[in-house]
């Protein structure tokens, strides 16, 4: 009798150690295909701002920019001058102005100061003329480097395409995997080492 106690309980500890076994291999072969698929990944960076620097249309673009800034710039600084003059006028007077004639002064003064708040906030603001600006003359541009990417990207089985300018979290590229160049000929941009 204890021998058959002795075999049940033995077939049960090998039926666990099995069930075991099975999980234990079920999760080696889950892991070795996770590694192996993360290897068949294939990846490649660009560099956004060195593509950028090699196209004249995004020179040109940039100098539009900092025109229209200027010129919005030196506008919005001759309302705040504006403002700055009126306020020395009226210190200087205001002893003998009236009381009307002195609120009706600081009321100007206060508008005068609003409107080139807002005009600032209008040129340079969220969402503002420079930021439309910007939309308007960047955005094509970057379409254009973004589609010259993809189409590498998907030809040549990229999974991932990291972007190394602007401050991101790549540490190290190796340069063999720079597709910068390949994305400037895509766009027919000849480049110096060409």
């Amino acid at each position: 009798m204890f021998d058959k106690i002795d075999r049940l309980k033995f077939r049960l500890f090998l039926r666990q150690k099995n069930k075991e076994m099975k999980k234990g291999l079920l999760a080696l072969f889950l892991l070795v295909g996770i590694v192996n698929s993360a290897i068949s990944q294939r990846y490649a960076y660009v560099d956004t701002q060195y593509i950028l620097d090699q196209m004249p249309e995004y020179a040109e673009a940039q100098i539009q920019l900092d025109k229209a800034s200027e010129q919005w710039q030196e506008e919005i600084e001759i309302l705040f001058l504006d403002v700055d003059k009126k306020r020395k006028d009226y210190e200087v007077e205001a002893i003998l102005l009236p009381a009307e004639i002195k609120k009706q002064r600081e009321k100007e003064i206060a508008d005068a100061e609003i409107k080139a708040r807002e005009m600032q906030k209008k040129r340079f603001g969220v969402g503002g003329d420079l930021f439309a600006k910007r939309e308007e003359l960047i955005k094509p541009i970057q379409d254009k480097i973004f589609n010259a990417i993809q189409d590498i990207a998907s030809e040549r089985n990229y999974a991932f395409v990291f972007d190394k300018a602007n401050q991101s979290n790549l540490l190290y590229a190796d340069p063999k995997y720079d597709i910068s160049d390949q994305v400037l000929r895509n766009m027919g941009i000849k480049i110096d080492n060409d």
